[in-house]
C-alpha cells in the first residue's frame, strides 16, 4: 500500500476497498481526492494510489467518498 493511502487526509478523500469475496471487503486506506479530475477519474486515481499502482483489472475495488462512508456508518450504528 502506498504511503499516501495510510495518511489521514484533511480535505476531500476516498475510502478505498478491495473485494475479497461475495461478502467481504478489505480496507486499503484513505486517499486524498485529486483536484481537477472528473469523479470517475478521481476514483480510479484513488484506487491506483491506494494500491501503489498495482490494481488488477480482475479484482473489484470501491472508492467511496469519505464523507459518504461516515454517513453510512452513522446510519448503521443507529439502526442496531
Amino acid at each position: 500500500m502506498a504511503d499516501k493511502a495510510t495518511a489521514k487526509p484533511s480535505g476531500p478523500a476516498f475510502v478505498v476497498l478491495r473485494q475479497l469475496d461475495d461478502k467481504k471487503w478489505e480496507f486499503l486506506g484513505e486517499v486524498p481526492r485529486k483536484q481537477g479530475l472528473p469523479a470517475r477519474a478521481a476514483r480510479t486515481q484513488a484506487i491506483l494510489d491506494a494500491t501503489g499502482g498495482t490494481a488488477k483489472s480482475t479484482e473489484v475495488y470501491a472508492a467511496v467518498l469519505r464523507s459518504e462512508w461516515r454517513v453510512a456508518q452513522d446510519w448503521s450504528a443507529r439502526s442496531n
